[in-house]
């Protein structure tokens, strides 16, 4: 028996055959083409909106930081050995890297230490300052004692407390005891400003003005008396290469406010005040600060100033005869 014969496909079957097929491709292809697209547009507009959120949030973190308020580099709450913060010095001191080789900054910073300075000792030279200052005060927040010089504020000026007083006066407000632990305070500071800052301590010398202060929330009277402006030390006083401060009185406990705030691009750096607290720093403009305003108590304190220029050095202070 002859095998069957396929029957023949139409030219016009193939074509529509071919055509069908054409079209199903066609049509699964912008199927394909009509589910990937979206697909693509989600991936895209979900990474765009991903990377917004980060701009957003970097944003948000960078305008929190530079408005939370500033950085604290020592709470009076804790006890800090020695602590440094390095800034990089600014062109001040340019003229005098040659003048006082030795002496003058060529690295700049900030330095805490608690532990320099006994509590005993700073009890001791709290008692000082008060017998001292409780024979004038200015009418304003802001009193100086300043025993190189004698000055004392006084109402709405100075006097000189050695020709303010008589000589058994003086005698029972100071005591010869008083002026050598300043004197050996002092020489602790200087030393330990020399170490920190690799500078030679025989090229380094006390300065003026270098004196106690005592600040309190009355309203200023003089100019004399707004300690809260920003400065530069070695704007304001030229004899300054080197500034150190040693804090008499408890912040948070003693007095509020009255905080020592560097002012630094982008945010504050704070040194809240503590009894025998030694802070000192480089006295350019690349530790511009201020005090905070006093709000409530009394706030005690010493500036011990340095130099390195002998023309501008001071000695140590003496019990004078009126």
């Amino acid at each position: 028996m002859a095998p069957r014969r396929r029957k023949p496909v139409s030219s016009e079957t193939n074509e529509a055959g071919d055509s069908k097929k054409k079209h199903n491709h066609a049509d699964k292809e912008a199927e394909s083409s009509e589910e990937e697209v979206p697909r693509h547009r989600v991936t895209f507009r979900s990474l765009a909106l991903r990377l917004l959120a980060i701009f957003f949030f970097l944003g948000l973190a960078h305008w929190y930081s530079a408005k939370a308020g500033p950085q604290t580099l020592a709470q009076q709450t804790e006890t800090v050995h020695s602590r440094r913060f390095n800034v990089t010095c600014s062109s001040d001191f340019a003229s005098d890297l040659k003048r006082f080789k030795g002496c003058a900054p060529t690295q700049c910073g900030r330095v805490i230490m608690d532990s320099l300075v006994s509590k005993s000792e700073a009890r001791h030279l709290l008692e000082l300052a008060k017998n001292g200052l409780q024979l004038g005060g200015s009418n304003g927040g802001a009193s100086i004692l300043d025993l190189h010089s004698g000055a004392l504020s006084k109402g709405d000026s100075f006097i000189n407390i050695y020709k303010y007083l008589e000589k058994s006066e003086l005698g029972s407000v100071f005591h010869e005891g008083d002026f050598q632990l300043y004197s050996t305070v002092a020489k602790k500071i200087k030393l330990a400003i020399a170490k920190e800052f690799r500078i030679q301590p025989s090229k380094l010398y006390l300065t003026h003005p270098t004196f106690f202060s005592r600040m309190t929330n009355k309203p200023a009277k003089t100019i004399h008396d707004e300690y809260w402006h920003v400065h530069v030390d070695k704007e304001t006083y030229d004899t300054f290469d080197y500034t150190s401060l040693l804090y008499l009185a408890d912040y948070g406990k003693d007095f509020e406010g009255g905080r020592f705030i560097f002012t630094d691009k982008g945010t504050n750096m704070t040194v809240e005040p503590k009894l025998g607290r030694l802070s000192f720093f480089t006295s350019g403009s690349e530790n511009t600060h201020f005090v905070e305003r006093v709000t409530k108590g009394t706030r005690y304190a010493i500036t011990v100033s340095f130099t390195c220029d002998k023309a501008k050095a001071i000695e140590h202070p003496k019990l004078r005869k009126s």
